[in-house]
């Protein structure tokens, strides 16, 4: 048995806590079954965002006629771009695994890491199988993968996970994807750029179920209009025969609409079963945590009915001396959260007292096309708890930049009656960008109204869309306030 001070099970933002303990010259040790760098880096949201971009890219170009601009695509090599970003993920994985390799503080064990006891671990089926490690105190790090619903028929069909479809090097002729989340949202928009036939298949009434009802709603309508889109229906059986998968999908009953390609219902028992096909299936279904293969009982680690790990408020775990952070504790699977976690960890660790973990001014983003952000509460979980509220509404078009962008989009804010910011959503250019005002001020700032107003905003920048949604007129309740006319300086 070798022993370490500290130990990871998972080389992405755990990471950054092992460096840290090395840092003050503690022995670790690293256990990683795959490429180093964890899911982020070799098949999330590194990958998906760099390709991502190229369809940003065509898409402007394709645009170009709005604006006077005539240009053609001549043609796009679409295997070399993939080839590229893969080749740029693995070297960065490479580099990493070099620096563990190279550190006298770090030991790295490629394997699957499972427990066989208090903080004791064997290294199973890679390379160091068999070697026993035990640590003073271990991190549980080791993410989530994609989760594979229960579809009748789907085990005889060789369906794509976000893991596949990131490193086709040709896109499908017509892809079917089953799941109305934020990687169905991306992957969608990229291959139905690179000139895929695209069809969604999603459980929930919107797209995108976690955003705002009003931004779900509106993120919808934008897709139903480039993709062939049926939210609210659930696919329940799958097939495949010649080169062609077929996927069939019922209305979802505890959904209280469906759109049906173009046609919204407002009564689900009122639509029909559909069937759909395509040539590619993926599967983006939600993730479920890499917990399964990891002997937790052996160290009395509790997971809740999902199967996530269960910490307090400080990230630690049912056992004496081990820590757990990232998707696989299934707080916000979002690779910034984790980094976020990972920093209390630290602190906690290495400080005097233990911090609790602060997740209330925690963002997300779809980069899709709208793009989509979003900090804070969402208008139904408002009403869900019952609480008072005002909310504003201000769309892109009405600032000189949006317009002359011609954008489509809006800003939704919501404050207490007081002028606390409890949530702010976005759809449109930049969301992911302009969101970042609004956290700084949840969380470096007062937190209310005042901190937007009475900052400068730069004119005409496209910042204005938030400057102006805090600064009109708000509305109580669910009577969203629509600013209009135009404000051009």
């Amino acid at each position: 048995m070798q022993e370490f001070d500290f130990l990871v099970i998972g080389s992405g933002s755990g990471l950054d806590v092992a460096n840290a303990m090395a840092g003050r010259e503690n022995s670790v040790a690293v256990v990683e079954e795959g490429p180093l760098g964890g899911t982020c880096l070799n098949r999330g949201c590194i990958p998906s965002k760099k390709l991502l971009y190229h369809a940003e890219v065509l898409e402007t170009v394709e645009r170009a006629d709005e604006f006077g601009i005539h240009a053609d695509v001549t043609g796009v090599d679409f295997a070399e771009i993939v080839r590229e970003v893969n080749a740029d993920v693995a070297e960065s994985s490479d580099s990493i695994r070099r620096g563990l390799k190279s550190s006298n503080r770090h030991d790295l064990f490629e394997g699957t890491g499972e427990f066989v006891d208090e903080r004791t671990v064997e290294v199973v089926d890679g390379a160091d199988e068999g070697a026993t490690l035990r640590a003073d105190t271990v991190l549980v790090a080791t993410g989530a993968r994609p989760s594979i619903p229960d579809i009748d028929g789907i085990e005889d069909v060789d369906y794509l996970t976000s893991t596949e479809a990131l490193q086709l090097e040709t896109p499908p002729d017509h892809l079917v994807i089953v799941g109305g989340g934020y990687i169905a949202a991306e992957l969608g928009h990229f291959f139905g750029t690179f000139g895929s036939d695209v069809t969604i298949v999603g459980r929930r009434e919107h797209l995108l179920p976690e955003a705002d009802p009003e931004v779900g709603a509106a993120f919808t309508d934008r897709y139903a209009d480039r993709f062939d889109v049926y939210a609210g229906y659930e696919a329940v059986a799958a097939a495949e025969a010649d080169g062609e998968v077929t996927v069939e999908a019922r209305p979802y009953p505890e959904s209280p609409t469906v759109r049906a390609g173009g046609e919204r219902i407002d009564d689900p028992a009122d639509a029909d079963d559909v069937t759909v096909t395509g040539d590619a299936l993926l599967v983006a279904a939600g993730r479920r945590p890499n917990t399964d293969a990891l002997g937790l009982g052996a160290a009395g680690i509790e997971t809740d009915d999902r199967g996530f790990v269960e910490t307090d408020e400080y990230l630690r775990t049912s056992a004496e001396g081990v820590w757990a952070l990232g998707d696989v504790v299934g707080e916000y699977l979002l690779k910034h959260s984790a980094n976020h976690e990972a920093k209390a960890v630290i602190r906690n660790l290495l400080g005097d007292e233990p911090e609790p973990v602060d997740y209330a001014a925690m963002p997300f983003a779809v980069f899709a096309s709208p793009e989509v952000a979003g900090v804070g509460a969402t208008e139904s979980d408002l009403r869900e708890a019952d609480r008072e509220y005002a909310t504003r509404t201000y769309r892109y078009e009405e600032t000189a930049r949006g317009d002359a962008m011609g954008a489509e989009g809006f800003v939704k804010v919501l404050i207490d009656l007081d002028g606390e910011i409890l949530g702010c959503h976005i759809i449109g250019p930049e969301a992911s960008n302009l969101i970042e005002e609004v956290v700084v001020a949840m969380t470096a700032g007062s937190g209310t109204v005042a901190d937007i107003r009475e900052s400068v905003h730069i004119h005409p920048a496209l910042s204005e869309v938030v400057d102006r949604a805090f600064t009109g007129q708000f509305s109580r309740g669910g009577d969203a306030g629509r600013a209009g006319g135009h404000h051009h300086g």
